[in-house]
């Protein structure tokens, strides 16, 4: 019992924490022993397409479509692509007699995936850029991206994601905002040691030529396109001087939709990626991959629950008073996360509360995911969340 209590504290600890201090470390040694990739300023610019899947985004369409015309990149070597299946708030209207952009429209809804394999045989780009309808890329964005594909080893490049976040944030706004903040961070190191780990669907870039369509049932598409491409040996980069700009959900209660959709895609995604976890094809990267995401997307909510047991076990049977001092910082830790709640639903910030209330909330979120992919219960037709 002790045993297992330990190993699933290390387990714990190493998925949250651990794995950022060992792949810092790695990364400095790499530094120390091999020289980084050289980019050239000069370098001949590839043809860039950009795709838009947008559904019911009559508010922000128009914006969407003025901050992607104004972005930064050789107009005589960008395509525009908007598509608005199912559309049925006006969104299509919006962009129907825009000459500037190749825009795709069916009045049935098929999901995203089929939008975007829809949308492929139109795209004429040597790189394809996919970004979200709600949110914005700053103006050097593509050149930032472009770059990395001067390496003939990476296949995709991924952006980095940011959120706003306001004075009077709410544990949603805030802690979303920490995650990211933290997410980015990995995925700086990740890149740096070998490859990143997956793509999110804000803005991300592939080589055309490697597309390959995904089950059209895809939940999180965006990162198994990704990862598809990196199945087949190639890296996934990442540029965090190439962002998307969103708000954060409008409460907790819609940021824990989003990550319940976005845990069911990520246990679909761990079953379905085999190869990207057999450390026989290539051992760094599946070591990096069980590292950053296997482990978050399928043991670790469980074994927090296993080790708050466990040492309640322990403590009563042992009487040994350093269990006891750790069970009471569990418990101060999941009180706070309670108190969080409370205040929360009240509209009282306090921004202490935030990191233990956002960290239940997601770990509930990704066992709330599993059972909901197991139970057949997660539609693969994205249901937008609220925003600020």
């Amino acid at each position: 019992m002790i045993i297992a209590f330990w190993i699933s504290i290390f387990f714990i600890v190493y998925t949250f924490v651990g794995y950022g201090f060992v792949l810092f470390a790695l990364v400095k040694i790499k530094e120390a022993i091999k020289k980084p990739f050289v980019f050239k300023s000069g370098a001949e610019l590839p043809t860039v397409s950009i795709l838009v899947a947008a559904y019911n985004e009559q508010d922000v369409i128009l914006e969407k479509l003025n901050n992607t015309l104004e972005l930064d990149y050789p107009k005589d070597k960008l395509q525009v692509i908007f598509i608005t299946d199912g559309s049925n708030d006006g969104t299509d209207i919006k962009l129907h007699d825009r000459k500037e952009i190749t825009h795709l429209h069916q009045d049935k809804r098929e999901g995203k995936m089929a939008a975007i394999e829809r949308a492929m045989p139109f795209v004429s780009g040597e790189i394809t850029v996919f970004t979200d309808a709600n949110t914005f890329l700053n103006k050097k964005a593509l050149m930032e991206l472009v770059k990395h594909y001067q390496n003939p080893g990476v296949g995709a490049v991924a952006g980095e994601k940011r959120i706003i976040i306001g004075d009077t944030a709410d544990a949603s706004s805030a802690g979303e905002g920490f995650y990211w903040k933290y997410e980015s961070k990995l995925k700086k190191w990740d890149y740096a040691l070998y490859s990143n780990v997956g793509a999110a669907g804000e803005l991300f870039s592939i080589r055309t030529a490697l597309y390959h369509p995904v089950e059209r049932d895809t939940i999180i598409d965006d990162h198994m396109i990704a990862m598809r491409i990196a199945e087949k040996g190639y890296i996934i980069g990442y540029e965090p001087k190439a962002y998307a700009i969103e708000t954060a959900s409008a409460n907790v209660k819609e940021e824990l939709k989003r990550k319940i959709r976005i845990a069911a895609g990520g246990m679909q995604s761990v079953l379905r990626l085999k190869k990207a976890a057999n450390p026989f094809r290539n051992p760094l990267f599946a070591f990096q991959y069980v590292s950053h995401r296997v482990l978050r997307w399928t043991v670790t909510p469980f074994l927090l629950i296993a080790v708050f047991v466990l040492n309640l076990l322990i403590a009563l049977n042992t009487q040994l008073t350093f269990y006891w001092v750790i069970m009471a910082l569990q418990v101060t830790f999941y009180s706070l996360s309670i108190i969080g709640l409370y205040f929360e639903h009240r509209n009282i910030r306090i921004k202490a509360l935030f990191v233990p209330y956002y960290f239940c909330v997601m770990n509930y979120a990704v066992l709330a995911g599993i059972f909901r992919y197991f139970g057949k219960k997660q539609s693969a037709a994205w249901e937008k969340s609220k925003r600020k």
